[in-house]
């Protein structure tokens, strides 16, 4: 009797299937960019591809399967625009390596301005009716980035000194909950009051990149890049300053 290998390839019928999928999912991300997270359409998206929705049913049972992939899509696709970011560095004009933390916002920024419709997916107005799956796919790619930030945001220092870090008083409830919280990844597990350092730094970060993909500092002109990169530095030193050397 033939045994089961569960490292077998992909069969005929499974590869297809999957490459329908990426197709419908393409699509969708086409459809997304033209028309905005909240006008996306099932119908749409089908009648695009040439097939019907009972069709595209048969790849993504209902709107919110669909959204669950797009997400964590762009989740992933923003990960790696990060993590590439770090991978290949960057300087300043005098040849000063950046600090990873701040060439990490920056390959943030960059991915968010050139995907403003994608970002809005993930950050914007919450989808009516939508609510993600529990610790379901798109966590976990949320969790994947934020590690990422959290690497470089707290490299080489110790448990010991994270646990020191200068914060004001945390409530018992607050360090509890704190506690309980899931690592982003086993390597980047912290003590509480590096974590409420981490969410602060992460809100002033995101702030920035909202601003400017919302159009709220166009004001700024060709400026932009350079106030963000000064308030990535401040931030980076500001939390560096908050912990024991």
């Amino acid at each position: 009797m033939p045994t089961h290998n569960p490292t077998a390839s992909p069969s005929l019928r499974e590869r297809r299937r999957a490459a329908a999928a990426r197709e419908i999912l393409d699509a969708a991300e086409v459809h997304l960019a033209e028309h905005g997270p909240h006008a996306l359409s099932l119908r749409a998206v089908a009648r695009s591809l040439g097939m019907t929705v009972q069709a595209l049913y048969h790849y993504f049972p209902n709107r919110d399967a669909l959204v669950t992939a797009l997400i964590t899509k762009a989740y992933d696709d923003l990960a790696d625009a990060v993590q590439t970011a770090v991978d290949t560095g960057a300087t300043e004009p005098d040849g000063t390596p950046l600090p990873g933390t701040v060439v990490a916002a920056e390959g943030y920024r960059r991915w968010a301005l050139d995907n403003p419709e994608r970002f809005q997916l993930l950050y914007g107005t919450p989808l009516r009716y939508y609510e993600a799956p529990q610790d379901g796919p798109t966590t976990q790619a949320v969790r994947r980035m934020a590690a990422t930030f959290q690497r470089e945001l707290f490299g080489g220092f110790t448990t010991e000194q994270l646990a020191a870090a200068d914060v004001p008083p945390l409530s018992p409830a607050l360090r509890a909950h704190l506690e309980q919280m899931p690592p982003d990844s086993p390597e980047t597990a912290v003590p509480p009051p590096a974590t409420a350092l981490f969410l602060s730094a992460w809100g002033h970060l995101h702030g920035l990149v909202i601003l400017q993909v919302f159009g709220h500092t166009d004001f700024l002109g060709d400026h932009e890049a350079e106030i963000f990169r000064m308030a990535m530095r401040n931030m980076l030193q500001e939390t560096h300053a908050r912990i024991p050397r």
